[in-house]
């Protein structure tokens, strides 16, 4: 007898809202997360994991931007992990008390990118199942337009510890409090030392220890 195809899913992680989301002393352990283990251990057996796609903008700070390249390059040792990168816009802030002016950076196209990448494997069949982890209402408009477009597709949303969105929440198929799941983190974290092929020892940034 031939078993039934698996379900197909892939995840699609907007990087700072989840980043904002472990900030706090209890969950900023979790940053260096193996972030395809993690998804796959909510997968049921009869589902498989197609793609992880990550997305984000290099950091302006250079410790900062250390720090998240360590978390990029330790992830994409794995095929299915997919780094989408946006940029960052400096805009020049003015203190109304002392009228001294400092640049600021917003990132940029994070929302835009996590849309069209929902869309073109909704469109292409890629998978049967999209799920979302992020609490950002922004995205709402694309999730609407997907639902109109193919109503037989599932959209869940996971979100990050302390985000929230009620819109998101009713307008998708399922949600998950990520921070009910604090053992998949723990089970997730990846090692403090991997060796990349070049024989380089990548160590997690003692930051986030």
């Amino acid at each position: 007898m031939n078993s039934s195809p698996k379900q197909k899913v892939i995840f699609y992680i907007d990087g700072f809202n989840f980043y904002f989301g472990l900030k706090s002393k209890k969950w900023k352990k979790y940053y260096w997360l193996d972030m395809v283990k993690f998804c796959e251990s909510f997968l049921k057996p009869h589902q498989e994991l197609v793609q992880v796609n990550y997305f984000s903008a290099i950091q302006k700070n250079n410790s900062k931007a250390d720090r998240q390249d360590k978390f990029f390059v330790a992830n994409k040792l794995n095929p299915k992990f997919k780094l989408h990168l946006g940029k960052y816009l400096q805009k020049n802030f003015t203190c109304k008390s002392c009228k001294s002016s400092f640049p600021l950076y917003e990132e940029k196209e994070t929302d835009v990118r996590i849309a069209v990448e929902m869309i073109k494997d909704a469109v292409k069949n890629n998978c049967d199942i999209s799920i979302l982890i992020s609490a950002d209402s922004d995205l709402i408009p694309p999730i609407e337009f997907m639902r109109e477009l193919k109503s037989s597709h599932k959209i869940w949303t996971y979100f990050p510890p302390k985000r929230f969105s009620y819109d998101l929440k009713n307008l998708t198929d399922r949600f998950v409090l990520l921070d009910r799941h604090q053992d998949r983190f723990e089970k997730s974290i990846l090692n403090e030392k991997i060796k990349l092929e070049s024989g380089y020892i990548l160590e997690k940034p003692k930051h986030w220890k």
